[in-house]
């Protein structure tokens, strides 16, 4: 029997120059193409992954450019494509002025203080 596992996402834009994602969000997208029961949930700086309304420029070096820039949204879209249940801190969201208007559809806000509800219902979680 599978076990049920939530992913958090703490840290954010960790390697996401040097791999184009994060590669937490990458690993649960090679998990659940396995057959894993995961869900994901974003918190600290992490909840800006969802802020539907963002793009990041390719960056340059001189006349050298890195053509392709991460697409965090894209990522977290393709992943709720995938039946991956997907949550955020409220607070941790409203800390940093995102309001919950400016979420990708299918994010879902969590309060701080249900937190350890939601733990409940997972065999494993791996906090990053």
């Amino acid at each position: 029997m599978s076990k049920k596992q939530l992913h958090i996402v703490d840290v954010a834009y960790r390697a996401t120059l040097e791999e184009q994602d994060d590669p937490v969000v990458w690993l649960c997208h090679a998990l659940r193409g396995a057959g894993a029961s995961l869900e994901l949930l974003l918190c600290g700086n992490a909840v800006a992954y969802g802020v539907r309304a963002q793009g990041v420029a390719p960056l340059a070096f001189g006349a050298r450019q890195q053509q392709r820039a991460p697409d965090l949204t894209g990522d977290l879209t393709r992943l709720l494509a995938k039946q991956v249940a997907c949550y955020y801190v409220e607070d941790d969201a409203l800390e940093r002025g995102i309001d919950s208007s400016w979420m990708l559809d299918g994010l879902v806000g969590i309060a701080r203080d249900k937190l350890p509800t939601l733990f409940a219902g997972y065999d494993q979680i791996h906090r990053w």
